[in-house]
């Protein structure tokens, strides 16, 4: 029988917590009295829709750069994202003093895109329905000789993400589960490793748009399964297969998965930013979603943690899912 080693450990995701120390943000976690009583439980919320670009991604997008040779840093990175990793990378290579050529799809969020250009960035586009987005960005990095920084499937960007449960634990100490959004799964497989090195017993749940299942679809089967490209408000989440390095930790670490709606994430950034003041945008706000609609599988009466990934929401796109109860 052989086994194979996992693609990060607890010690990656510290070395990378002390490389992204006083670059990125240490975000708050924040409480709230009415959220409690809604769940039953003690509620920590993480709130990267604080950090830097709006995001987690900032955490992953410098740790990979910022291990990159000088001549290979010189000479550009490139990037694919719907928005978030776009403008992680984008930042990370100005932070770095280089350049950087973001592959965005054409119906990316406007907010985003612009972002994504204000860091400096160069921006091509591509029709997310009818194009491979890796094949594009994999070709154009090729041609001019740019390093790829993948925005999940890669060990450094995995284990910078998981940096965000690291804090977390250190703030809070042992929590009985932690939420966590789930898309490529850079995010949860990182915090997930962190959390089960720290506290072996934590519960690590993962939340998915209802249109975009790919992830707890591939747990059932025991393989990674594609779904027809995710039509959701949830544009963060909008993957159709998980990827290989962080399924293979997630079918090792992550104890559930569970879906929520669009209009139940609509409820959530609306409970957010009227209850807890925080604006939150679509993928940031599935855990929230999956709590307050009953489906996130933590204990009552525990001590839950609740990754809210990101808060970058154009504000008219935020009143229009915000403006109307559904």
């Amino acid at each position: 029988m052989t086994t194979t080693a996992p693609p990060i450990t607890l010690d990656d995701v510290r070395d990378a917590a002390a490389r992204i120390e006083g670059v990125a943000h240490r975000t708050p976690v924040l409480r709230s009295r009415t959220l409690d009583e809604l769940a039953g439980a003690e509620v920590f919320l993480k709130c990267e829709n604080l950090q830097r670009v709006g995001a987690f991604k900032f955490r992953g997008a410098y740790n990979a750069a910022s291990r990159l040779t000088p001549d290979r840093l010189a000479r550009g990175i490139a990037a694919y994202s719907s928005g978030n990793h776009a403008q992680a990378v984008a930042l990370a290579a100005r932070e770095l003093g280089t350049t950087a050529v973001i592959v965005m799809p054409e119906d990316a969020p406007r907010s985003k895109r612009e972002a994504t250009a204000a860091y400096g960035a160069e921006i091509v586009t591509y029709d997310r329905y009818t194009e491979d987005r890796v094949a594009v960005t994999e070709a154009l990095a090729a041609e001019r000789g740019l390093t790829l920084v993948p925005p999940y499937e890669h060990p450094h960007v995995m284990a910078g993400q998981g940096t965000a449960a690291l804090e977390l634990l250190e703030e809070t100490g042992e929590l009985d589960a932690l939420v966590v959004p789930v898309g490529g799964g850079g995010l949860i497989a990182g915090c997930a490793v962190a959390a089960k090195g720290l506290h072996p017993g934590i519960r690590v749940i993962g939340v998915e748009p209802e249109a975009g299942d790919d992830t707890r679809r591939s747990l059932a089967a025991g393989h990674r399964v594609t779904v027809p490209v995710p039509r959701t408000i949830a544009d963060g989440q909008a993957v159709d297969t998980p990827g290989e390095l962080t399924f293979a930790v997630i079918r090792e670490l992550v104890d559930a998965v569970t879906l929520v709606s669009d209009d139940e994430i609509r409820a959530a950034m609306r409970f957010a930013f009227e209850r807890l003041k925080l604006v939150v945008e679509p993928s940031g706000a599935t855990p929230l979603a999956a709590l307050l609609t009953g489906r996130s599988e933590v204990p009552r009466g525990g001590r839950i943690g609740l990754v809210l990934s990101g808060g970058n929401v154009a504000a008219d796109r935020f009143a229009g899912l915000c403006g109307t109860t559904h």
